[in-house]
């Protein structure tokens, strides 16, 4: 089955809503449905798991799944669903999906699949968990996104290239965070 490609959207960034970890939770429930044994577990990440900060409201999920290529193997079963299946997409080890919503095309969720034990997974969860833990440093992200819609608004991927730099300094300090509160 051929690979798809996304399209660039335009960026919105919306209030946090308590809605978005329900939709986690939701989604969580019907990939496990899905996939059974496979899906070890689902993490919910991204700006919408941040409580008190804005984000597109796009729910970003990492299913941890036993073996990657079971889960290559269950492409079908992931469309099924509705989700668009764009494979590594860029990232070695990662399975990248994502879900429209039928009515009006925006998107509702995306997936960052990983086999479990990759390290990619604690990168996103020592980011989420550092911000969570440090209010003041998400709302400095969320000043962060905002000045990166103000400038590219029209393209998510230019809006993501744009405040990359920050993610990527405030990373190596959420990593270093997570190594040591794992230790005490």
């Amino acid at each position: 089955m051929p690979i798809d490609t996304p399209e660039p959207y335009a960026v919105e960034l919306h209030a946090h809503s308590p809605r978005w970890a329900e939709m986690a939770q939701e989604e969580s429930r019907r990939l496990k449905d899905a996939l059974g044994d496979l899906l070890v577990r689902v993490h919910h990440i991204g700006s919408t798991s941040i409580p008190g900060i804005m984000a597109k409201p796009i729910v970003d999920l990492i299913p941890i799944v036993g073996d990657i290529h079971g889960l290559d193997a269950q492409e079908k079963t992931m469309r099924a669903l509705g989700y668009r299946w764009y494979g590594e997409y860029g990232l070695p080890g990662r399975r990248y999906c994502t879900l429209n919503d039928p009515a009006t095309g925006k998107r509702l969720f995306q997936l960052h699949c990983y086999r479990d034990g990759d390290p990619a997974v604690l990168r996103h969860l020592a980011f989420r968990d550092y911000l969570r833990a440090f209010p003041l440093l998400a709302k400095e992200y969320e000043m962060e996104k905002i000045r990166a819609a103000s400038v590219r608004s029209d393209d998510v991927n230019a809006y993501n290239d744009e405040k990359n730099a920050w993610i990527k300094r405030v990373e190596k300090k959420a990593l270093a965070w997570a190594a040591k509160s794992s230790h005490t």
